[in-house]
């Protein structure tokens, strides 16, 4: 199953995604109550005029409470910036305020001088999850999978020593454009990143350091995730600068691509 989330006449909906003549339309609309943690595709939904989700204005596919991120989750990013591997997973927040949509403009702020991208599946969270147990399947606390860029000041995460300021400024959490829940990162869902069409990143899931079933027991042992939150959960190697005029492009297996071009913040 396929949704989006996209605004149509000042309305915001969530939509679901299907194939129809050889193109992705939404079809229905996705009935979500406020806080719900059914199921997406046991919630009710409405039949709707088909749009072709390359001619939807799309959204940010969730409203997270919080996203939670997982850094040197690949041991060559580690590398990469002379990092150790950690001996459990390391996870910071980056601030609800931070996430944008695609086609939306990444803001480099006045503050740093090395801006830099970080390709990265994301995990939307389904339903409230705390202390899952070791037993349990983590899928059915995951509604499905997108794309997302952690985008980060480099110089200010060096210079500050931890990672708030360098995670958190608006525009630096980029996340859809869709959410598809039959992938696998168990078994491996290649990624990418590009930037004006050169390719920068690539990697998949089955490198991961922690497995996502590890990921989301630690994180539900410190904090309770709630319905569309999301988890982040780290990039390969090859980070590098984004400047004024770039176009950067996530791309996940099977999920698609989010392209958000930058600019310098002219605010203040």
């Amino acid at each position: 199953m396929k949704y989006c989330r996209y605004e149509l006449n000042n309305e915001h909906h969530y939509g679901l995604i299907e194939p129809v003549a050889g193109r992705e339309v939404i079809t229905r609309v996705v009935l979500i109550p406020p806080g719900s943690d059914e199921p997406m595709d046991e919630l009710p939904t409405r039949k709707i005029e088909q749009i072709a989700v390359a001619e939807a204005k799309l959204l940010p596919p969730t409203l997270p409470s919080k996203i939670v991120c997982l850094g040197r989750n690949y041991a060559a990013h580690a590398r990469e910036l002379g990092h150790e591997l950690p001996s459990e997973p390391l996870i910071f927040l980056k601030p609800p305020s931070a996430v944008i949509g695609p086609g939306k403009v990444i803001r480099r702020p006045k503050d740093s001088a090395r801006v830099e991208h970080e390709a990265e599946l994301a995990v939307i969270i389904s339903k409230r999850c705390r202390h899952v147990r070791e037993d349990e399947d983590v899928r059915e606390y995951i509604r499905g999978y997108t794309c997302l860029n952690d985008v980060t000041a480099r110089d200010l995460q060096e210079k500050d020593g931890q990672w708030t300021r360098a995670k958190g400024f608006d525009t630096f959490c980029p996340i859809g454009p869709v959410v598809n829940d039959e992938l696998d990162p168990w078994s491996g869902v290649s990624l990418a990143c590009r930037v004006n069409g050169e390719v920068r990143q690539q990697g998949s899931t089955a490198d991961f350091i922690f497995a996502l079933d590890v990921v989301l027991r630690f994180i539900s042992r410190v904090m309770t995730l709630l319905p569309g939150d999301v988890i982040a959960t780290g990039t390969p190697e090859g980070v590098g600068p984004l400047v004024a005029g770039d176009v950067v492009e996530v791309s996940v297996e099977n999920v698609g691509s989010l392209s958000n071009p930058v600019a310098d913040d002219t605010a203040g």
